[in-house]
């Protein structure tokens, strides 16, 4: 993991792990509601029992919130894992009626609280791209050492 993605990481996966935890439980109403909400946008979570959802989306969170805590996780992979998420919630957004304003990406008010989640998908990008180009230039450098190294330094 690169140090410069520590603040990222632990800030946004404390946040998402602290979400999972506090839906683990969710039942009834809560769960009913969360649910409705998602098959709105996703009409075949239709199938699956709201308590199921519920518990289904608190393990997801959960589990990205520790992938962005553990330093051993590659960060392409928990910006992988971050993008896939917050594309979800940028997809419940875009899908429920009432969330922006028609024809038109801005949203209502009813709708900003889901909107603000674009920053997951900007972070997940970031740490995606951040970490697959840095590998790779890493590597491009590396050869070029190799190479250097195996051929041996003309001095003039």
């Amino acid at each position: 993991m690169n140090v410069s993605h520590l603040p990222l990481r632990v800030a946004i996966g404390a946040f998402v792990l602290n979400s999972g935890v506090s839906k683990w439980n969710l039942e009834g109403d809560g769960a009913a509601s969360m649910h409705g909400m998602a098959v709105g946008a996703i009409p075949p979570l239709r199938r699956l029992p709201a308590e199921q959802f519920a518990r289904l989306l608190a393990g997801t969170e959960v589990a990205l919130g520790a992938a962005l805590l553990l330093p051993f996780v590659p960060s392409a992979l928990a910006g992988l894992g971050l993008l896939g998420f917050g594309g979800g919630l940028l997809r419940l957004y875009w899908a429920t009626p009432g969330m922006h304003e028609p024809g038109s990406p801005r949203p209502t008010q009813q709708g900003v609280p889901i909107a603000k989640d674009s920053w997951l998908v900007g972070a997940g990008l970031t740490l995606l791209l951040d970490d697959v180009l840095g590998r790779a230039a890493g590597k491009r450098r590396g050869l070029g050492r190799q190479i250097s190294r195996r051929c041996g330094r003309r001095r003039g």
